[in-house]
C-alpha cells in the first residue's frame, strides 16, 4: 500500500461499529487493507502516526525486539538528562505510590524515547511485553516501537492516549498507554511521561493523571533552569498558586520574558517571537521595578495585566548561586506591621500603583545585572550585620557554607563560587 492511495473518495461504505475495539479493527482494515484513510474511526494522531510508521515499517506482525541502546548511549543519555531526572523524582514517586493497587508502569523517556525511567517493581508474568518494553535504555520511539503514546509525543510534542490495536504493531495490540509532553525553558521537548498497563484497561483516566504530574514536573524543570530570573507565579485565584494550574513565568534581567509555563500562556497569550516584543511592560503592564518589589512579600499579591485581567503573583528572585533574593530590593530598616486582613475583592480594587509600591523599597536600577545586584544585597547584607555571616546568612535563606563559598570567590576574583 502507498500513501498516495489513501483518500476518501472510492471508499467502501462502512460496517455498523459499535464498540471501540470494532471501529479501531473497521479503521485497520481500512488503512491496511483497502488502502482508505478511515476518518472518524480513531484519532488523527494515530492516523498520523500509521502513516509515518508505514513508511518505515512493512511488516506490522513481526516481532519487536524491545532492545536497549548500547551502555556508552545510555551512560551519556542518563548524564545528559540528570537535572530532568532530579526535577522529576519526587513526583515519580508520587505517582508510583498512587498506582502501587495497579498493574499500571510509570515511565519516563528522554526527548529521543530513550527509557530514563521506569516503576522499580517489575511487571508481572501476564504482562510479557511490559516485562520487556519496561525497562531503562529501551528505546520506545515511533521509528523503532511504532505506533504507542510516547512515541506519538516524541514526535509531535502533543499529548496523546494509544489503545489496543491503535498501536501499530500487532504484538502491541494488548497494551494501553497515556503520555504528554515535558518541555525546557526553551520551549523544546525535554522528555515523556508515560503511563502504560498491558492486558486490561486503565480502569481511569490515566490522561488526565498524566498531564497533571508532567505539569508539575515541567514546572520544576522551568524553574530549575531559570538561575537569575525573577519568577513570577500568578493564576485568577491564590488557591490555585503551587499547584499544577499555577502560570509561570521567567523574567530575565533585561526586562523581557524568558519563558511561559502552559498555564501562563493562556493567561497573557503565547510569547512573541522576536526578543523585544517580550518586554514585561507590554506584555503584563509593569515594569521590571515593580515587578521586583513584589518578592519582598510572602503572601501572594493582586495585581492586573495588561489586557485588564487581575490576577493573584507571587514573585521570587532566585540567583546563579541558588540564593533566594526575596529582598533585592531593599534591605528591611524595620520591622513592617501588616496590614489589617482585606477580603480578596477589596484588595483587587486597589489601585495597582498602591499595591506595587513600598516607601521603604527605591526602584531596582535598571543597569546592570542580576548577578551585580545579589553582590550588592550580600554586601549590605553583611554591613547591616557588622559582618556576622550566620546572621547575614539567615538573612538571605542560605547556608553559611553557601555564603562562604561567595565571598571566597569574589576574594579570589572569580564570578561564581566553586563546587564544595
Amino acid at each position: 500500500m502507498t500513501l498516495d492511495r489513501l483518500g476518501t473518495a472510492n471508499a467502501p461504505r462502512q460496517l455498523f461499529a459499535t464498540t471501540p475495539a470494532q471501529r479501531v479493527a473497521l479503521a485497520r482494515q481500512q488503512f491496511f487493507e483497502e488502502g482508505v484513510r478511515p476518518s472518524g474511526l480513531v484519532g488523527e494522531a494515530v492516523l498520523q502516526s500509521w502513516m509515518r510508521c508505514s513508511r518505515t515499517h512493512s511488516d506490522r506482525q513481526r516481532i519487536v525486539p524491545f532492545d536497549p541502546v548500547t551502555p556508552s548511549r545510555l551512560h551519556a543519555t542518563l548524564a545528559r538528562n540528570r537535572e530532568l531526572l532530579e526535577v522529576a523524582r519526587q513526583e515519580l514517586a508520587s505517582m508510583e505510590h498512587s498506582l502501587a493497587g495497579t498493574d499500571c508502569r510509570v515511565i519516563l523517556t528522554d526527548r529521543d524515547g530513550v527509557v530514563v525511567h521506569v516503576t522499580h517493581e517489575p511487571a508481572p508474568a501476564h504482562q510479557p511485553v511490559l516485562r520487556k518494553t519496561a525497562r531503562v535504555g529501551v528505546n520506545i520511539s515511533e521509528r523503532v516501537v511504532g505506533t504507542t503514546a510516547p512515541g506519538i509525543v516524541a514526535s509531535t510534542g502533543l499529548a496523546c492516549t494509544v489503545d489496543g490495536a491503535e498501536h501499530y504493531f500487532d504484538v502491541l495490540r494488548e497494551m494501553q498507554c497515556a503520555a504528554a509532553p515535558i518541555r525546557d525553558v526553551d520551549g523544546r521537548l525535554a522528555g515523556v511521561l508515560d503511563l502504560t498497563v498491558e492486558a486490561q484497561r486503565f480502569g481511569f483516566d490515566a490522561a488526565s493523571m498524566v498531564a497533571v504530574y508532567a505539569t508539575t514536573i515541567e514546572n520544576r524543570l522551568l524553574q530549575a533552569q531559570s538561575r537569575e530570573h525573577l519568577i513570577l507565579r500568578f493564576q485568577a485565584s491564590p488557591t490555585l498558586l503551587g499547584t499544577p494550574l499555577e502560570g509561570l513565568a521567567g523574567i530575565a534581567a533585561d526586562g523581557t520574558i524568558a519563558w511561559l509555563n502552559g498555564a501562563g500562556a493562556r493567561l497573557i497569550g503565547h510569547l512573541p517571537e522576536h526578543a523585544d516584543e517580550r518586554g514585561v511592560e507590554c506584555l503584563l503592564g509593569h515594569d521590571l521595578a515593580s515587578l521586583l518589589r513584589l518578592g519582598r512579600r510572602e503572601s501572594a499579591q493582586p495585581l492586573r495585566l495588561a489586557s485588564g485581567l487581575g490576577v493573584w503573583v507571587q514573585a521570587q528572585l532566585q540567583g546563579a548561586n541558588g540564593i533566594d533574593f526575596r529582598h533585592a530590593v531593599a534591605l528591611p530598616q524595620r520591622v513592617e506591621v501588616p496590614a489589617p486582613a482585606q477580603e480578596p475583592v477589596q484588595q483587587m480594587q486597589q489601585e495597582d500603583a498602591t499595591v506595587l509600591q513600598s516607601a521603604d523599597a527605591p526602584a531596582m536600577p535598571q543597569a546592570g545585572t542580576l548577578r551585580e545586584h545579589s553582590r550588592k544585597l550580600i554586601e549590605e547584607t553583611l554591613a547591616a550585620h557588622g559582618g556576622n555571616v550566620s546572621q547575614a546568612a539567615r538573612q538571605l535563606r542560605v547556608s553559611r557554607g553557601t555564603l562562604y563559598r561567595r565571598l571566597r570567590s569574589w576574594e579570589q576574583g572569580t564570578d561564581e563560587p566553586g563546587e564544595s
